[in-house]
């Protein structure tokens, strides 16, 4: 297997086994969709094996190519951008509407789409995104199993390890990311059960507490209160689809999250790490918001990148889940930054502008999209999620009444 560069083969098919059977948990008979980077296929043969092998009454694969992607946005007129065929979108929300669980495997170059226009990016972007509405929708309200994970690539291992020769940086970011997910130390699913546990634990004590809004500060600028919409609910770790199959969606996962109040958002963020967004990096920026919404941005690299988050649509500049990492997670730990968010936001506390996740709010899941946006939640065709947190960053919880605890403290849970 010349793809895994000298890494334990029986470690390798773990991580395929521990996706397919402690990621979307795969049951009998149930349609798998993988989606996975051309460059990725000795892996994804290994995911449908394991798939096959826990019961999968059928693998659909989709391939993606970033290098077919930039071809594309350099030839194509931008008017045939906004068309999306029927069959491609019914090729997708079919599968949801039927309850397929969904395997996305990442780990692309996390600059290959530096210089195309982030106009036509963002196009087709919404293009997609309103024809897969029915698909999003039913994921982000855990409908569906799925769960996201990531295999190394050239560009990117280089991109992480730019002192190493490729063949090294490969292997490095292979360890790398197998230690991120628990295996290579003793029963991969057994570690996960405990790492669910403390989770769990975090979210018990955060829902006990109800707090009404939270407080951030550090010194890279930060001062900022987000309000918690009412009736809110703390997740982190498993989740339970519509099916009541239980599901990880984060492969690795270091956080709890929950649903901000839309309408309520006060002061600013600095940005802690850079973020990498359909192959554009964006670095040292900001976002400045009042009464819930971003009414200021800046960016010292990739602003046009970042206009094109903020100015999506409507609830692109609302906050659609806020998320606690401690500072001290096995991935801050590593003093790596990955140039992918699946693991960089697992290294800091995190926000994301905007669509929220309606499981974090009692009865959410069976609210209208109406409903939803009465509570509080926020509704949009985007969801990105940027880092703040840091070795000095303090969290204020808030309650009702007035009174404040200490969550956060020199960036770790002081509770």
């Amino acid at each position: 297997m010349e793809q895994f560069y000298g890494i334990n083969p029986e470690w390798i098919r773990e991580y395929a086994r521990l996706i397919v059977r402690t990621g979307v948990n795969v049951q009998k008979g149930q349609e798998v969709v993988l989606n996975c980077p051309v460059e990725h296929y000795e892996f994804a043969r290994l995911v449908i094996e394991e798939a096959y092998a826990a019961g999968a009454g059928e693998v659909i694969l989709r391939w993606s190519d970033t290098v077919e992607n930039r071809l594309y946005y350099q030839n194509v007129l931008e008017e045939r951008m906004k068309e999306v065929p029927e069959w491609k979108a019914e090729s997708v929300n079919s599968y949801a509407r039927r309850g397929a669980c969904w395997i996305s495997i990442g780990g692309t170059d996390p600059e290959g789409l530096k210089g195309v226009d982030p106009k036509k990016i963002h196009i087709r972007s919404q293009a997609m995104d309103a024809a897969l509405e029915e698909h999003y929708k039913l994921m982000m309200a855990s409908i569906n199993p799925w769960t996201v994970a990531a295999v190394p690539q050239k560009q990117w291992a280089k991109k992480v390890f730019p002192d190493l020769s490729e063949k090294e940086a490969m292997k490095a970011l292979w360890e790398k990311i197998l230690k991120t997910v628990r295996i290579g130390e003793g029963d991969a699913v057994e570690r996960w059960a405990e790492h669910d546990r403390f989770l769990k634990e975090k979210c018990r004590f955060m829902n006990e507490n109800a707090f009404t809004k939270l407080h951030y500060q550090n010194s890279l600028g930060t001062d900022f209160t987000v309000g918690l919409v009412k009736g809110h609910i703390w997740e982190g770790g498993s989740e339970k689809a519509g099916s009541g199959v239980i599901f990880e969606a984060n492969m690795p996962t270091e956080e709890i999250f929950t649903m901000p109040d839309n309408r309520v958002a006060e002061g600013k963020l600095v940005s802690a790490l850079p973020l990498s967004y359909r192959g554009n990096l964006i670095r040292n920026f900001s976002f400045t918001f009042r009464n819930g919404e971003v009414i200021d941005y800046s960016a010292e690299e990739g602003y046009e990148t970042l206009k094109s988050i903020v100015e999506g649509d409507e609830g692109s500049r609302r906050l659609g889940e806020v998320a606690i990492v401690p500072y001290s997670s096995p991935i801050s730990m590593m003093k790596l930054l990955f140039y992918n968010t699946l693991f960089d936001e697992n290294a800091s506390c995190h926000f994301a502008l905007g669509e929220c996740y309606p499981t974090t709010v009692e009865g959410g899941a069976d609210m209208t999209e109406e409903e939803l946006k009465a509570a509080g939640g926020n509704s949009s065709m985007n969801h990105v999620d940027f880092m703040v947190g840091t070795a000095d960053l303090v969290i204020t919880g808030i309650k009702e009444d007035g009174t404040e605890v200490v969550i956060v403290e020199n960036g770790d849970w002081a509770v």
